[in-house]
Parts: structure tokens; sequence; C-alpha cells
């Protein structure tokens, strides 16, 4: 099974986006009511506007980022890559679920090893962490 016509449109544009290092049309396959799941904060993060920022922020601190492979279905795409920040050495999945649209409603990451998964909540921390917790107070 692969995935629908509207999700293989999005999920090219997010490739796209990626080698292009360029995310200023994001918002144009998020749909409004998207949730991001953090692989470090256990409350998800909710909204077009931070599930964007959260994704362009984390393009910007990882390092030599690659996709090794995937996994579709419907509506799913399971994408392996592996990066680094700064000297640690990361692989982690992106989890992403699409709507009948082909919008992302879902994007989920999850990191290994704990190292890469410490470097990666920091760079974060440091990079939006005082914007996020600004929009999930308002949310």
């Amino acid at each position: 099974m692969s995935l629908s016509p509207a999700a293989q449109k999005s999920l090219a544009k997010w490739h796209s986006m990626i080698a292009k290092n360029d995310f200023s049309d994001l918002p144009s396959i998020v749909a409004e009511d998207a949730v991001f799941r953090s692989p470090v904060a256990f409350t998800p993060y909710p909204g077009r506007d931070l599930v964007c920022l959260v994704l362009c922020a984390a393009a910007s601190v990882f390092e030599d980022f690659n996709y090794h492979r995937g996994l579709m279905d419907d509506e799913n795409a399971i994408l392996e890559f592996s990066a680094h920040i700064g000297g640690v050495q990361l692989k982690a999945v992106d989890i992403i679920r699409f709507n009948a649209a082909g919008e992302i409603v879902e994007f989920e990451v999850m990191v290994r090893p704990a190292k890469g998964l410490m470097a990666l909540g920091n760079a974060m921390a440091a990079k939006v962490g005082p914007q996020v917790k600004a929009a999930l107070l308002r949310s």
C-alpha cells in the first residue's frame, strides 16, 4: 500500500523543503489543527503555527540531515533519518500522518540514543524554548 496521491504530493514538497533548506511553504502542507509530538515533551504541541515553528527550528539544529528509508500506507509515512548536533550522532524517525487533503495532521519524532535525544532537547530549548512555552500557555 502506498500514500494517497494528496499525501504523496505533500511528502514530495516536504522532501523538497528539506533539500533546499527553505521552509517558507511549510504552512501550505500542515493542517490548521495539526499536532507535533516531541521526543522530549509529553504534551503535544497543537496548531499549525506551533508545528511549523518546531519543524523549522529542528531543521536548523540538525547537521548533515539525511533520510535513509521510508515506510508508507494510505495516510502515514515513517521516515528514518540520521543527523548530528555538534559532535553527537543520532538516528531517528519522523512519523507523519496526513488527512484526506494531504495535509500533515500529526508529526511525531522519536530519537536514539539518549545522548542524541538530550542534545536535540538542549538545542531546541535554546532555539525556541521560550516561544513554545508562550504558545502553549496561550492555547
